[in-house]
């Protein structure tokens, strides 16, 4: 195949991937502005958020009791609870991470169609984002089940926030130190420069399992860099639809911005002097 032609297919595969990483995105972002509407769920906190998580107290989707899953006071949850909520949190890191993994697939894509016209094909896209997004599955399960406890426990108001602001306030204090973390530096560094995690994890992979264990890998890295910032959505609300796009884009931002360590840094000195303003005006 010749270089223009090649050129060619390139684009058209960027072009490609790019719209299918868009429609993922869109419905998992459509999918919550749903639930969130058909909620009441707030777009900002507040007494309006109140009324609107009182009024979600009182859904019953389908026959579940959706005040159970997230009203202190409520019945213990069932098991549709647990799978609504679950299905909630994957859908919605899908649709938050998505934008921010994509700089990676697009490289491993084109890297994929030069290797399949040198007659050395590796491994498709979809199994390496396959592993990707399993990672923050098995994440939404752990949030899952600390949405359980803090509910258990009457630590969630309606609105699936923090009941208390010195919870809160512990919760944005725990957040902003993380973002200062050595963990964090690596972390973020590997998400931030795909070639060089190809680089030192042995390259692409010729086979779907290699791909998916690749795919891993990067979410894992991922993971570790942007946990302590979805346990944020304790704080504005897990259903707030304005919070959600505000952790994605700050997500996005530290992953494409070459800024190095600066946006984490100034965004954790910035959560930390919140919380602290949070948790001493409850004192």
């Amino acid at each position: 195949m010749g270089d223009t032609a090649l050129e060619a297919v390139l684009r058209r595969d960027r072009a490609v991937v790019t719209a299918a990483l868009a429609v993922i995105a869109v419905f998992a972002w459509a999918y919550v502005l749903w639930l969130a509407a058909d909620m009441g769920s707030p777009v900002s906190g507040g007494e309006a958020g109140d009324v609107a998580g009182m009024d979600m107290a009182s859904m019953n989707m389908g026959g579940m009791d959706m005040g159970a899953a997230v009203v202190p006071g409520f019945r213990a949850w069932a098991s549709a609870d647990f799978v609504f909520t679950f299905t909630m949190w994957a859908v919605m890191m899908v649709g938050m991470m998505t934008p921010s993994v994509a700089p990676m697939l697009l490289l491993y894509a084109g890297v994929g169609r030069k290797a399949l016209a040198d007659s050395r094909p590796i491994a498709s896209t979809a199994w390496f984002f396959t592993g990707y997004l399993v990672v923050w599955v098995v994440f939404s399960i752990v949030a899952t089940g600390a949405q359980w406890l803090l509910t258990r426990f009457a630590l969630l108001d309606p609105a699936m926030a923090a009941h208390s602001a010195v919870l809160g306030g512990v919760v944005l204090i725990a957040a902003g130190l993380y973002q200062w973390t050595p963990i964090k530096g690596v972390c973020l560094r590997q998400c931030q420069a795909p070639i060089a995690f190809l680089a030192s994890h042995g390259g692409f992979r010729t086979t779907a399992l290699g791909a998916f264990r690749l795919g891993m890998d990067h979410g894992a890295y991922c993971l570790g860099c942007c946990w302590a910032l979805m346990a944020l959505l304790f704080v504005g609300g897990v259903m707030n639809v304005l919070w959600i796009a505000g952790i994605a884009i700050l997500v996005l931002l530290e992953k494409v911005v070459p800024a190095g360590q600066l946006i984490p840094r100034i965004s954790g000195a910035l959560m930390v002097a919140v919380g602290l303003r949070l948790g001493l005006s409850a004192l």
